[in-house]
């Protein structure tokens, strides 16, 4: 049996695993894996200028696709609590991510040794498995526990803490004889799939909930072949958007009191019956169950046995993975008589098609609707978007649109400010040919701005679009409730930028500065020629390109405390067709 470092023998099973990408920073406690990793080279590594930029880099790179599992390294001490923000993302969205951490001697742990900090109690209650390998004979055995925990059920991340002599030790190992665990995924029964076209048969106005977990099990195309064959309308979840094309006929648009279509919470509320698919019933979504649920019926589809009944108690519940249960529901269903939903599915479609919302604005300073819809003139729905939370994620689900799977990247539950920019460098470094738009408003841009350095170090182009208000505009909004305007506010009088009128900081110069290209926009008209600008650097540089646009100050984006009480701030557009 060949001898190697337990170290050596973990790069080994993650090559084994399929890992080909790491997001990290070396330091002292984890040298020893760094120098097996080198060793093999089989590994490519981008280097992070902050551990929980890593994290999220890992977090991007995970969402590109089926599959894939992003990985991020830290030494011991700060940097695996570093990862705890990164960590607490990729798990409230069901995000497979593995960190490994280096650690202390295991003679040292408990004696408040240099950075050795117990980052496996730390990191437990945001990860499906958090644990110091003590043993270095145990350390396959933890890793191929960890990759099958990561993929069986709900997904979700991982941390592995290695203490140096652990990974220094020898052990017995043959790599040939690594074999990854076989990944559980739970079916329904055919008596259930009976009993929910039961249910989907005896409703006159459906339709079908489906959530990130769609995306998850890669059953986009389950899905809408499911929905064409019943003819019932489709809400994607915030986390689903993109299951089903936008300009799809049975896209119903989207619901809830932030990230919504006014029809698709007027169709959810004509509706008598939801067929809930790997969703969560996020409370953005819900609003109070009272409202979401009065007057109609629901089944709930999900793999994970905990989400059924945790929000509200459905009709019929079903611990399945949604590709499993969409598959056995498309088979069942073929062959049968069913009913004809063309008039409630033409409804939707009206409803789609008429109750839209305003973007049209020229005002200087510029509005963001402007923004979006210019986004969607140069875009399109090809490109892969990428954002976390503000008011430029809230207008952005409102009013672009996507056509793609996984063309929708967003930290949908934790939203942590900072997430954007090192998830679209994650991102890129797995999808090297797709055009990829990062959104974020100016405090996000600035949570983690260093990382545009590892976009230009790396060479991981992608277009960042700033939409800078000078202020944090979600809380402000939200402060009105309160009468106030505090602590928000982030101008101020650049003493080295006057021309930024009061804006504060420089993002232009701040871009250039770490290696990239960047422009700035004040009039709505300039906006295609800066993206057009922003193409070109990308083709003859290949770098991160920010794209600054400088919004009116107070701008509030419609939303509401009920999917049936939502405020639009701005004139709405109802359509009569003839």
């Amino acid at each position: 049996m060949p001898r190697m470092t337990a170290a050596e023998a973990a790069v080994h099973i993650l090559e084994k695993e399929g890992i080909s990408q790491a997001f990290g920073v070396p330091g002292a406690a984890i040298n020893p894996f760094y120098a097996a990793l080198r060793k093999r080279s089989s590994i490519a590594h981008v280097l992070a200028r902050h551990v929980e930029a890593a994290a999220h880099m890992a977090d991007g790179y995970s969402r590109a696709a089926p599959g894939h599992i992003g990985l991020c390294i830290g030494t011991s001490g700060p940097a695996g609590t570093d990862m705890i923000t990164g960590l607490y993302a990729a798990q409230a969205d069901s995000i497979p991510i593995l960190c490994i951490t280096g650690q202390a001697p295991r003679a040292r742990l408990y004696k408040e040794d240099f950075q050795a900090v117990d980052i496996e109690s730390i990191a437990r209650p945001v990860t499906k498995l958090a644990v110091t390998v003590r043993e270095p004979g145990q350390l396959p055995g933890v890793l191929q526990q960890a990759f099958a925990l990561m993929r069986s059920a709900r997904p979700g991340p991982v941390l592995i803490d290695l203490p140096i002599d652990v990974q220094l030790a020898e052990i017995e190992f043959d790599p040939e004889l690594y074999q990854p665990l076989e990944v559980q995924r739970p079916r329904p029964s055919a008596a259930q799939i009976e009993r929910v076209l039961e249910m989907l048969q005896a409703a006159e106005r459906p339709l079908i909930v489906a959530g990130g977990g769609v995306l998850l099990a890669d059953a986009a195309a389950a899905l809408r072949a499911f929905a064409d064959l019943a003819g019932v309308p489709v809400v994607p979840t915030l986390m689903g958007w993109g299951v089903i094309p936008d300009a799809h006929p049975l896209m119903a648009g989207m619901v809830g009191l932030q990230t919504s279509h006014r029809s698709g919470n007027a169709s959810l509320l004509e509706s008598d019956f939801v067929l809930g698919i790997g969703n969560r019933w996020a409370n953005r979504h819900t609003g109070s169950i009272e409202v979401y649920t009065r007057g109609r019926r629901f089944v709930h589809i999900d793999i994970e046995p905990t989400q059924i009944g945790r929000v509200f108690t459905p009709d019929l519940g079903i611990t399945a993975d949604a590709g499993a249960a969409l598959e056995m529901l498309l088979e069942a269903a073929r062959g049968r008589t069913l009913r004809d939903r063309s008039a409630w599915a033409q409804a939707c479609a009206t409803r789609r098609r008429t109750m839209l919302r305003r973007d049209d604005f020229a005002d200087v300073p510029i509005k963001p609707q402007r923004v979006y819809r210019e986004l969607v003139a140069a875009f399109g729905s090809e490109a892969r978007y990428v954002t976390t939370i503000g008011l430029s994620q809230i207008a952005a689900a409102q009013f672009l649109e996507v056509s793609k799977p996984r063309h929708w990247i967003n930290a949908g539950q934790a939203g942590p400010l900072g997430w954007t920019l090192p998830a679209a460098l994650g991102l890129r470094a797995a999808d090297p040919h797709s055009e990829i738009v990062a959104l974020s408003g100016d405090y996000d841009f600035q949570f983690l701005i260093e990382e545009l350095a590892v976009g230009a170090q790396f060479k991981l182009p992608y277009i960042h679009i700033v939409l800078n208000n000078a202020y944090l505009g979600l809380i402000r909004q939200s402060q009105r409730a309160f009468s106030m305007d505090y602590c928000v506010q982030l101008s101020f009088d650049n003493i080295n930028a006057p021309e930024l009128d009061g804006y504060g900081v420089d993002h232009v110069a701040v871009a250039q500065g770490l290696g990239c290209k960047a422009i700035r926009v004040r009039d709505p008209d300039r906006i295609q020629e800066a993206i057009a600008q922003a193409r070109q650097w990308i083709a003859e540089f290949s770098v991160p390109v920010v794209v600054e646009i400088v919004l009116e100050r107070v701008t509030n984006i419609a939303m509401g405390s009920e999917i049936d009480n939502v405020t639009e701030f701005e004139p709405v557009i109802d359509l009569i067709e003839a």
